[in-house]
């Protein structure tokens, strides 16, 4: 077993958060999880889960329903989750879909390292937060302006940005968790050999 820096299992795991190289070889990698994270990036964006049956067949699946709204198209704002009500800034929206599309490189060696998501994660709240929140120019919802009241009516309501602060807390807290669990991982796959 000497050199060898992966743990072999019978393939588990919720279906969608799988890496394709795990699925095929059973070895699960620091990679396995930089693309699990990469599924998360979406889910963040778009408010959807990986899977969701309830939706038309050809919606079920995040990673697929994402691909017809290309990063840098027109069509890109489309997928954002409507809750956020426009109230986000595209350019950051942009980027983090371009570091979930590197995450999810269908091979692993073209993954970044858990570190370098942190880092760029980090990077675009710095720069985000630098700038003021704008609505974003791609409204593409149908309720846009349809919908809209006046949030001293509903005391409970989040607002956009309240949200959209938190959703970015969560993101590094659980970027920062996955490089802890990164790095236990490979110390005890390293003491292995």
């Amino acid at each position: 077993m000497a050199g060898h820096t992966h743990v072999s299992t019978a393939v588990v795991g919720t279906y969608g958060y799988a890496a394709p190289d795990y699925i095929k070889t059973g070895h699960l990698t620091t990679k396995s999880d930089v693309w699990s994270f990469g599924v998360v990036l979406y889910e963040i964006l778009t408010g959807r889960r990986s899977l969701e049956r309830n939706l038309p067949t050809v919606e079920q699946e995040l990673l697929e329903w994402v691909k017809q709204f290309p990063v840098d198209s027109k069509k890109f704002g489309l997928m954002m989750d409507p809750r956020l009500e426009n109230q986000y800034s595209i350019s950051t929206a942009r980027s983090v879909a371009k570091l979930a599309n590197k995450c999810l490189s269908k091979s692993p060696k073209d993954r970044p390292k858990m570190s370098q998501v942190m880092e760029t994660l980090e990077q675009l709240i710095q720069d985000h937060d630098s700038n003021e929140v704008r609505p974003s120019n791609d409204c593409c919802f149908e309720s846009c302006g349809n919908d809209r009241f006046d949030s001293s009516e509903k005391p409970n309501v989040v607002k956009p940005s309240e949200s959209r602060g938190r959703r970015m807390a969560h993101l590094a807290k659980l970027g920062a968790q996955l490089v802890g669990a990164s790095t236990r991982r490979f110390t005890i796959m390293q003491r292995a050999k």
